[in-house]
């Protein structure tokens, strides 16, 4: 049997670039198949690469950082504000505050420290400054306008002192009395150590401020405030005041010359307010509103009662009215405990009815105006506490006052000084309305 093979037949060809190749399909797969597999085999047989190893460090990489410094202690700083009390010292203060007291002998060392806290005065203020507990510091007012300021230094502490200036303004308030001085003026602000300049040091020798001020009274007054960085630190003097009683006006400036020879308060006329004798030997404040009302209560027996009766509480001071020389010293009958003193020209003052003297008064010794003699009592014929007073001239009695001389004027050499000067605050007191504050420039 013959077979016919058939002429049908496949061409495979593969064509790989420009060069014609002819494989055999079978072969191409079988070959692509057992690499495949030869090459699973032996990657599962080879183990993995190693990795690349690190560089060596150098000496410089083997070296300990050093470890960083830790941070300092918040430094910490107190001020302690100390008001001196009495029979302090800074070594008392100190060992109480709990501060090494070498630390005080050590800020002491300084001559000009240790003069200036000699002496510690009660009420001064002290500023101490410590630094984790350390001294680093204290301050001290010296001066109104000066602070001590002691500071620690490499070598010690330094000392220095501080110019601390003060701004002074004026102010102005007016008041009517109703009841006394004292009370109206407390009424409109003015301070008891401001009512006692005006009663004492301005008008207290042409006012008796217990027994000649009414009701309907006026004053007027013009003083110094004084500031610092704008803090208000309290009142100072008075330069200017007007007090009208019983129908007569009272005025005076206050005047201080250029070369500081005068600082005084002065009439608008140039004339010392200062007379001889003072009107009022006692402390008005203490005085009972009533000792100028006729129907007071009778406060002594005395036969002739010709002086002047101040009621006051037992204790309260008695000043000489002028300077003088004390004559009379002790228990007069009736009088009670009594001091004469004797003023020249024949004019002499009486102070009876005394629970005591001033200690170390004695007969024959010299006393000033305003100086304390004696203190208010109820002996001898006394029924109540008071001061009976009484003026003298050539042993009669007289009113307050009488023959004593003419007040000194301002030297001539300063009279158009003081005119110029008094000027602005005369006319101050010349403003009307309500009270006024106004700045005043220094000099």
């Amino acid at each position: 049997m013959i077979r016919k093979r058939n002429n049908l037949s496949f061409n495979h060809e593969l064509t790989f670039g420009t060069r014609r190749r002819r494989i055999r399909a079978p072969w191409v797969l079988s070959g692509l198949v057992v690499a495949g597999g030869l090459a699973y085999a032996v990657s599962r047989e080879m183990p993995p690469a190693a990795p690349e190893p690190m560089p060596f460090p150098t000496a410089a990489e083997l070296a300990v950082a050093p470890a960083p410094a830790p941070e300092p202690p918040p430094v910490r700083k107190v001020d302690i504000d100390y008001v001196v009390k009495p029979k302090d010292s800074l070594g008392s203060i100190f060992t109480a505050l709990q501060i090494d007291v070498a630390e005080l002998r050590a800020m002491l060392s300084d001559p000009a420290v240790q003069e200036r806290f000699k002496v510690l005065k009660p009420g001064d203020r002290l500023t101490i400054t410590l630094k984790n507990g350390v001294l680093d510091g204290l301050q001290r007012r010296i001066s109104e306008t000066e602070v001590l300021t002691v500071t620690r230094a490499e070598s010690g502490f330094t000392a220095k002192v501080v110019e601390t200036p003060i701004e002074t303004q004026t102010a102005q308030v007016r008041g009517t009395i109703n009841a006394s001085l004292f009370v109206a003026g407390r009424a409109v602000g003015l301070s008891p150590e401001m009512l006692q300049q005006l009663a004492t040091d301005i008008f207290g020798w042409q006012v008796d401020f217990a027994r000649d001020i009414r009701p309907g009274d006026r004053f007027n007054v013009v003083f110094e405030q004084k500031y610092r960085n704008g803090e208000y630190l309290g009142d100072g003097r008075i330069v200017a005041a007007e007090l009208t009683s019983n129908g007569e006006t009272h005025r005076a400036v206050r005047y201080t010359s250029s070369d500081g020879k005068i600082d005084d308060y002065f009439t608008p006329e140039g004339q010392s307010v200062r007379r001889q004798f003072l009107r009022t030997p006692i402390d008005f404040t203490r005085v009972s509103p009533s000792s100028h009302d006729e129907r007071q209560p009778v406060i002594t027996t005395l036969r002739e009662n010709q002086g002047i009766d101040y009621p006051a509480a037992i204790g309260t001071a008695v000043m000489a009215a002028a300077d003088g020389r004390v004559k009379v010293l002790g228990e007069r009958g009736e009088y009670g405990n009594t001091v004469i003193v004797v003023h020249g020209g024949g004019r002499s003052t009486l102070y009876a009815h005394l629970s005591g003297f001033a200690r170390g008064l004695a007969p024959e010794q010299l006393v000033k105006q305003g100086e304390i003699i004696g203190y208010v009592g109820n002996t001898g014929a006394a029924t109540a506490p008071h001061l009976h007073y009484e003026y003298r001239v050539n042993g009669a009695h007289a009113a307050p006052g009488t023959g004593e001389p003419e007040a000194a004027s301002i030297p001539p050499e300063y009279l158009a000084d003081f005119q110029a000067k008094s000027e602005a605050l005369l006319a101050s007191l010349e403003q009307p309305g309500e009270a006024v504050v106004t700045a005043l420039l220094s000099d």
